[in-house]
């Protein structure tokens, strides 16, 4: 607690914990101005607090200020930073990791030593530190200046930037030759800064007024496919976390800005004021970054949406059904797996609960899916959908078919007739996103298509889908052999279902098909082919029936795995070039 600040010292009261020996050089932490104040020099022991290092309280278990045992003494931060241009310029090594190929970047944008004069003098007056009467050329003194202090790469990235963008003809720097590999050396150099220290200091006096926002939520929202996670305290801390990672393949906003896009949607339905000046500091971050003003604004449309959808039932569909999500990765010749397992639920879980390393027979992949129903999933009202992940080669797998416990105290469990179990792609394109995307907003509306044999040739059967783009569900009936190249050309095309019988073809296995699909929305697709399933072996007598063999693609962009999963951004402009590289600052 402050007692008193006078010229060059503050002078605390210390009231919960204890200053000791070792302390002296620590960063000094206001809790309200979110920010370092000062470094600690001593403290002074009053009384007996050598012994005790507490404050006392009366009976009440009121503070008696009277009873405060230690002060503590700090150099103010002003007082620190008047003295730093007098200060050297710290000697840094260069033969740490990317040092040299951040010497020769700069060696190559910065070719004269008039720029190089110029980019040391603008970050010398930025960081506060003297350079001397003479004009200094030397790009190792640049980066001398540039690493001797906190946040000092991304200063010289803004400097050198600032720099281009007066040389060139485009005021954008971002096409100069060289820059694009500036920032990729810059990250291994400096991999958890990429803001300087008035953008930090400007975002973190925002997040300071946000009070609506939970941190631990906001990290896994952004980094779902992040693992050990740090626990955090506040948006700014989760910020501090963001900073450090980069952005996924095909996403041009790093985590960071995806989280201050969170935190203002979230801030402003509580009707917090910093909304509108957060979406003020994306937006000139991600100018600097290099990002297009209109993929910030697509993002944020997403993330809007996507907040509104948990809000909103499907019509006529109420809440959606817990999902038991297998990522399947078969072993050639296909019978031992690897596998993990995931849960999504309607409340927003969507977590790794399941993780098999070791390769196993598909009887252990069904005890494994019956154990996570009994102790993950809560199957009321309505039983869970099970979904394998599958490589396209692997469409083949009749995981319908699979059991367990034949002979077991709780009897056999088939889940391909006790649960909808349906086949989902765990790798789609990025020309399929279009398709993707295009295909499953027009489900509800469009026909299904047949590819039987006819469709034997790839070239028409790529014909067929093209003058066809909105059709979702697809009903394949050609020779087996054909059959998983007709998958993988519908998968391409970013085809949502597709249903096959996988050991028969010929006219009245398409026509019994057409009957199963004909009039039920695709919603329910799912549950029709279990019904099927049970049809067929409930009629021993029958071993030809169709429902034996019924294997159902039902994959859309939605509820799936965030390794798997697109980012909405991509699926909303699938043509940007997947070779640009990732902007940083």
């Amino acid at each position: 607690m402050p007692r008193v600040s006078s010229g060059q010292w503050i002078a605390l009261d210390v009231v919960g914990g204890r200053v000791a020996k070792g302390f002296s050089g620590s960063p000094l932490w206001d809790r309200e101005r979110q920010a370092v104040v000062g470094v600690v020099v001593a403290e002074h022991g009053v009384g007996n607090a050598r012994t005790t290092g507490a404050t006392r309280a009366d009976h009440d278990g009121h503070l008696n200020t009277s009873a405060v045992l230690q002060a503590m003494y700090a150099i103010g931060l002003p007082t620190i930073e008047s003295e730093l241009p007098e200060l050297p310029p710290v000697a840094v090594p260069m033969a740490a990791r990317g040092r040299q190929q951040l010497l020769a970047a700069l060696e190559q944008l910065l070719p004269n030593p008039q720029s190089l004069a110029e980019c040391t003098r603008w970050l010398s007056t930025r960081l506060g530190r003297a350079t001397g009467d003479i004009a200094v050329t030397d790009p190792a003194r640049l980066v001398g200046l540039a690493m001797g202090v906190r946040r000092g790469i991304p200063e010289l990235l803004d400097v050198v930037r600032t720099h281009l963008s007066g040389r060139a003809p485009s005021p954008d720097p971002y096409g100069t030759p060289g820059w694009a590999h500036l920032l990729r050396v810059a990250r291994v150099v400096s991999p958890r800064e990429i803001l300087t220290l008035r953008q930090q200091r400007d975002l973190t006096g925002l997040l300071a007024h946000c009070r609506t926002t939970d941190p631990t939520s906001l990290l896994r929202k952004v980094l779902p496919y992040a693992d050990g996670l740090p626990a955090v305290s506040s948006p700014a801390h989760a910020m501090e976390v963001l900073e450090g990672y980069e952005a996924p393949a095909g996403q041009p906003m790093p985590p960071l800005l995806q989280g201050a896009v969170r935190v203002s949607l979230e801030e402003r339905e509580s009707g917090a004021h910093p909304s509108d000046d957060l979406d003020a500091w994306v937006d000139m971050a991600a100018a600097r970054f290099g990002i297009p003003l209109a993929g910030v604004e697509q993002f944020r449309a997403d993330v809007a949406a996507e907040a509104r959808l948990p809000h909103r039932a499907d019509a006529g569909h109420g809440p959606h059904a817990p999902r038991v999500q297998i990522e399947l990765l078969p072993v050639a010749p296909g019978n031992r797996f690897t596998y993990q397992i995931w849960v999504w639920t309607d409340g927003g879980r969507h977590d790794v609960v399941l993780t098999q390393d070791t390769e196993v027979s598909s009887h252990h992949v069904v005890e494994s899916i019956r154990h996570v129903l009994r102790t993950e999933v809560e199957e009321h009202p309505e039983t869970a959908l099970v979904e394998y992940f599958v490589a396209s080669a692997w469409l083949r797998l009749e995981v319908d078919t699979w059991q367990c416990g034949e002979n077991g105290p709780d009897g056999a469990f088939l889940p391909g007739i006790t649960r909808r179990v349906v086949l989902r792609s765990s790798q789609r394109t990025r020309e399929t996103y279009a398709g993707w995307k295009r295909r499953t907003k027009a489900l509800a509306a469009s026909r299904h298509l047949v590819l039987d044999g006819r469709s034997a040739d790839p070239a028409v059967a790529q014909a067929v889908l093209e003058i066809n783009p909105d059709a979702g569900v697809v009903i394949v009936c050609c020779d087996r052999q054909r059959q998983s190249s007709l998958l993988q050309q519908c998968i391409q095309a970013g085809v949502h279902t597709v249903l096959w019988h996988r050991h028969g073809d010929g006219e009245d296995i398409a026509a019994e098909l057409v009957n199963l699909v004909e009039g039920v929305d695709h919603h329910g697709l799912p549950e029709a082919v279990r019904m099927e399933r049970a049809k067929a072996l409930a009629c021993p007598e029958s071993p030809v029936h169709h429902g034996r063999q019924l294997s159902l693609l039902h994959d859309g962009p939605d509820h799936r795995p965030p390794p798997l999963a697109p980012d909405a951004w991509t699926l909303t402009h699938p043509d940007r070039n997947h070779d640009t590289p990732e902007p940083r600052p």
